[in-house]
């Protein structure tokens, strides 16, 4: 599996920004889809995970009411940032668990190279 962020950037607190996660080489929908984050000198953060056929998705406590994981084609996974902190301000990274916890970084199998986020005035 294959997968390839795109989207990241630079917003202002309280904007909005969408990441897109290109997914290639997925043969068994009954893979999950996660999105992780890791901030200057933090461990890697579980953000939001979905199966690939959308029928539960998880959100961590902090992004929760703020980001939207969605699927809008066969190909990409997109997550809507709104209400973007400060601290939130991280490279995000997704990747694609076979199975495992959705919840632990060492169980997914396929990570994206990352695109950076960053939240400031």
């Amino acid at each position: 599996v294959q997968l390839v962020e795109s989207g990241g950037g630079q917003v202002q607190p309280g904007e909005s920004l969408r990441l897109s996660c290109k997914v290639s080489g997925l043969d068994d929908s009954t893979y999950v889809i996660g999105w992780w984050r890791q901030a200057l000198g933090k461990e890697r953060e579980f953000v939001a995970a979905r199966d690939w056929n959308g029928h539960i998705t998880e959100y961590a406590a902090s992004v929760n009411g703020r980001f939207i994981l969605s699927r809008n084609n066969a190909e990409n996974v997109n997550l809507q940032m709104n209400g973007l902190k400060a601290e939130d301000t991280a490279v995000y990274y997704c990747a694609a668990l076979a199975g495992g916890s959705w919840q632990r970084a060492a169980d997914y199998d396929s990570w994206g190279q990352g695109t950076q986020v960053t939240v400031s005035t």
